[in-house]
């Protein structure tokens, strides 16, 4: 096949799928370019995901008449002059692309005026080809309309995701916009729908709470940090609203959305040890940094940079993060919303001394926790002994299946204390040759079969999380967590397949403020919600209300952040579009209800989750893999003690 020059429209046409992907791409460049022309108030208005309809109005400066043809060439721009700008460039566009790109694949029309001109200009173009240039009356500033967006590259189109997917990519990239210029009112509307709007006030508090909502507003830390090239404004969250992916980490380098690693890295590490392992914080900093060390031109989008200091703009964001840590109280506080109504907890007690009479199921031992920290900070907790202390009497004086004798506790803990040191150094002896512990084999004759209900025998609990077990010639270690876990997971699965679920209703109702990113994920998943039997309504405006929750989960649960994270890990799942895995992850999740470690059970619910544990189809593992039982043997125990050598 012989070489021949591509002609000019299928070179823009190839072009422009570079830096215009889908429709966001679109709004970026042009709100961008009003950002640039000086704006105040921006609105932009989309219909059907901005695929067939995209009307962008500003403020700014306007276009000049003799310099609008102009803008519509490939490389012109007012941004840069040579290549020496581009290591002090300091506006968001400067290539003299996106115009261009844009009006090869699409139909514009573009109104604008500058203050000095009596009248404005109105432009078509269409395809890259001209259609009118005619003055009109108008307002200062510009109005772009894109319509039907790649209608003469129908292979881009056919890739596009639904309408309701790609308004929601807009609406995430009009939040951070306007996170990034809290001087800048930003109005946005899709369907005849107003779904964001923000003041323009300069206060960056109230546009995050026009963007995420007051459960994010009232969980901030102020940051205000600096040192030579580098000015850190902005707020991070306290660790009581982490989410389950990163979404909510935004950060701003001289007022454009940046993602670097580098920043990325540093306030992950900052938050290390004050939230669970693969949760992520909530951020909005704005960094004024030096042009002159970094590099913005280093990718289509503009989304990554390059710094010419890597080392110190780690360790400066990394410090200036962990001191606004360690200098806050961060203890949540409760709230009386936080609890279940007087009705409510009657009902619900009366609920479990009647099953309490017959065979309890789990769910329904309603075991009172000992004080402590929330679950973001239990892998981080190391027991104290007067609150363990504490924390025994508590669960002894409510525990609903009697109590713990005390006084033989006691004497165990002063029987550790006193050989201590001995026991070291037994362990130390006795590791070379000592297995290891090992978790069940299913071809071993099984502790788990229902036959053998009366053949094991329960010795007691080892660290309020391990129950220890005999049965035959071994000796079993169950991790009560993990148990509940697996015994929850197939209760909704089996739930969900069988399509019988129950509610229990929760006073009062949860309300939930979504993105709509996250409303989309609600809605196109709302099935199986109501599947595994939560009850959600719609409220008004971006608010949801949760009226129902399995019947399995405990009252108790924190049901705000559980749906959160359950969003979160939808939206890292959706690709797959699979409804199956969707569920599993949607059950795998609702198990962080499960009994926690730390939690006293006493012997009767230590049976029943023994019970229930053998019934299950597949009780060797927790949804998360985790074994529930390790078990070891007589001989390995005998070994130990040297009985056998």
């Amino acid at each position: 096949m012989p070489i021949q020059v591509l002609d000019q429209s299928t070179i823009n046409k190839i072009a422009a799928g570079e830096v215009i992907e889908r429709p966001s791409s679109v709004v970026k460049e042009l709100v961008e370019n009003a950002i640039d022309a000086g704006a105040t108030a921006i609105t932009i208005e989309i219909k059907e995901g901005g695929i067939s309809f995209i009307r962008i109005t500003d403020n700014g400066s306007g276009i000049a008449p003799e310099e609008i043809k102009l803008a519509f060439l490939r490389h012109s721009t007012s941004k840069i002059k040579s290549i020496e700008d581009l290591m002090n460039v300091s506006s968001l566009g400067f290539r003299g692309e996106a115009l261009s790109s844009i009006a090869a694949v699409s139909q514009i029309e573009l109104v604008t005026k500058t203050a000095d001109s009596f009248t404005g200009i109105r432009y078509v173009i269409e395809g890259g080809k001209e259609i009118s240039f005619e003055e009109v009356g108008a307002p200062d500033g510009t109005t772009f309309m894109i319509r039907n967006l790649f209608f003469n590259t129908p292979v881009r189109r056919k890739f596009l995701k639904t309408a309701a997917t790609e308004a929601g990519y807009i609406n995430a990239l009009l939040e951070h916009l306007s996170l990034s210029h809290p001087d800048i009112s930003f109005r946005f509307i899709s369907n005849n729908q107003n779904r964001l709007h923000t003041s323009g006030n300069m206060n960056l508090k109230d546009i995050i709470y026009s963007v995420y909502g007051r459960d994010i507003t009232k969980n901030l830390i102020e940051l205000d940090v600096s040192t030579q090239d580098i000015h850190i404004t902005g707020f991070i969250g306290k660790p009581a609203i982490c989410r389950g992916n990163r979404g909510f980490e935004n950060y701003y380098i001289n007022g454009r959305y940046i993602k670097s690693h580098i920043i990325t890295r540093a306030i992950e590490e900052a938050y290390r040890g004050f939230i669970m392992p693969h949760n992520y914080p909530f951020t909005a900093l704005h960094f004024q940094i030096n042009p002159s060390i970094l590099d913005v031109n280093v990718h289509p989008t503009k989304m990554e940079l390059r710094f010419s200091k890597n080392e110190f703009v780690y360790q400066f964001v990394l410090d200036a993060i962990t001191d606004a840590l360690n200098r806050r109280e961060l203890i949540p506080e409760v709230k009386p919303s936080d609890t279940v109504t007087e009705s409510a907890m009657q009902n619900t007690t009366t609920q479990q001394n009647a099953s309490a009479q017959t065979e309890p199921p789990i769910p329904s031992m309603s075991v009172q926790k000992p004080s402590r920290l929330p679950e973001p900070f239990e892998a981080e907790r190391l027991p104290d002994p007067a609150e363990k202390s504490l924390s025994d009497t508590v669960s002894e004086s409510v525990t609903p299946y009697g109590t713990h004798n005390t006084q033989s506790r006691q004497n165990i803990q002063n029987i550790q204390n006193t050989h201590n040191t001995q026991n070291v150094q037994d362990s130390q002896n006795t590791q070379q040759t000592a297995k290891p512990a090992e978790q069940m084999n299913l071809f071993e004759d099984k502790l788990l079969d229902v036959n053998h209900k009366q053949d094991y025998r329960i010795i007691g609990q080892l660290f309020d999380t391990y129950w220890l077990i005999e049965f035959e010639d071994s000796f079993y270690m169950m991790d009560q967590h993990a148990a509940h876990e697996k015994i929850l997971y197939e209760r909704l699965m089996k739930q969900f397949h069988e399509k019988t679920y129950h509610s229990q209703m929760i006073m009062p109702p949860v309300i939930l403020t979504l993105s709509l990113r996250e409303e989309q994920i609600l809605k196109e998943n709302w099935k199986t919600f109501t599947a595994l039997g939560y009850e959600i309504e719609e409220f008004g405006g971006k608010e949801y209300k949760v009226t129902g929750l399995p019947a399995e989960l405990p009252t108790v649960i924190d049901c705000k952040q559980l749906l959160i994270e359950l969003i979160d890990t939808i939206a890292d799942e959706s690709a797959t579009h699979d409804p199956e895995r969707i569920t599993e992850k949607v059950a795998s999740m609702s198990c962080k209800a499960a009994v926690k470690g730390n939690n006293r059970l006493s012997f009767k619910e230590a049976e029943e989750l023994m019970r229930e544990l053998m019934e299950a189809e597949n009780p060797y593992n927790c949804p998360h893999g985790r074994p529930t039982l390790i078990k070891m043997t007589k001989y390995e125990i005998e070994r130990k003690f040297k009985r056998i050598l």
